[in-house]
């Protein structure tokens, strides 16, 4: 067990390279209630582009920024697609994230691209300080955004279009505008994480709408919902623990790394069960408890009448 927490670094290392993604996941989740599966792509998406921009000579902040612009243009196209074609939300995110697997190989040339010989944006620097300081400048600005007016228009969208409409606000726009931001996060953590691990791979994004779920649900789990600032920071530190769980999971004897699809899904499982599970038991006390004391005044009441 000591062994373990004394690798914890690692595990924490990954947690903070994919919760941009994951605060991607949360704006189109959550505050949008979109079902945006854009999200596989658009993360590939952005290892492409930071790779390929990089192993040309381009310098590997530019080419993070390049990457972050390629997600939003993703996100823009699915929105449009949702709001000016008419198309389900869903099928608008399947139909991007197909495109976008041929876009990506369009953009990479070939299956994967290495960047071990390349400058990346980490330098000399361990990792796992500079992901805790951009994370933690994402979520503030994140945070910020949400109490501007427009911020709080698109948190808005979210709870009640029709309401929204009646103020005067365009939720096409709005919801264009949730999906553009939360694809730029996801194609960020892609272009970092390929990035940290040298190598940009076509199917890297495969599952990310999984994991950017688990880490959504699992920081809820445990540190509530309330305000933007301490959603946004339960989303973080839910990114952080479903990393240091499935890190956990692996040191059990009979797991191998081909099972993390696996461990991923019985986390998001338990995590979506888990509330319910809590909230019936709860329920279930109250009732027991108002049951007991209506026996107990109805004795008294005929206790009084003898």
């Amino acid at each position: 067990m000591l062994e373990f927490l004394m690798r914890l670094d690692g595990p924490i290392e990954l947690g903070l390279l994919y919760a941009l993604m994951a605060l991607g996941v949360y704006i189109t989740f959550r505050i949008l209630d979109f079902p945006d599966l854009t999200v596989d792509g658009s993360f590939t998406m952005g290892g492409a582009i930071a790779a390929v921009l990089i192993t040309n000579g381009t310098n590997p902040w530019l080419a993070t920024l390049v990457a972050i612009a390629g997600g939003m243009a993703a996100g823009v196209c699915t929105g449009l697609l949702h709001t000016k074609g008419k198309i389900n939300g869903l099928l608008s995110g399947i139909i991007m994230m197909i495109a976008l697997y041929s876009i990506n190989m369009r953009i990479m040339g070939k299956p994967n691209i290495s960047l071990s010989q390349e400058d990346i944006v980490f330098g000399s620097i361990d990792p796992i300080y500079v992901m805790l300081v951009i994370v933690i400048i994402v979520k503030l600005l994140l945070d910020a955004f949400f109490r501007t007016d427009l911020g709080l228009a698109l948190r808005a969208t979210g709870d009640n279009k029709r309401m929204i409409r009646s103020f005067g606000a365009n939720t096409d726009t709005t919801t264009i505008l949730g999906l553009s931001i939360s694809n730029g996060l996801v194609a960020f953590s892609g272009a970092v994480v390929a990035q940290q691990s040298s190598f940009a791979d076509i199917s890297s994004g495969i599952g990310m709408i999984v994991i950017g779920l688990a880490s959504v649900i699992i920081g809820e789990a445990i540190l509530g919902k309330g305000s933007v600032f301490r959603t946004t920071l339960a989303v973080v530190c839910g990114s952080i623990i479903y990393r240091i769980v499935v890190a956990a999971a692996y040191e059990i004897p009979w797991l191998e790394a081909s099972d993390l699809k696996l461990i991923t899904a019985v986390i998001v499982i338990v995590a979506l069960v888990l509330p319910t599970v809590q909230r019936s038991m709860r329920q279930r006390t109250q009732a027991k408890k108002r049951s007991t004391e209506l026996l107990t005044a109805q004795g008294k009441s005929e206790g009084g009448a003898f």
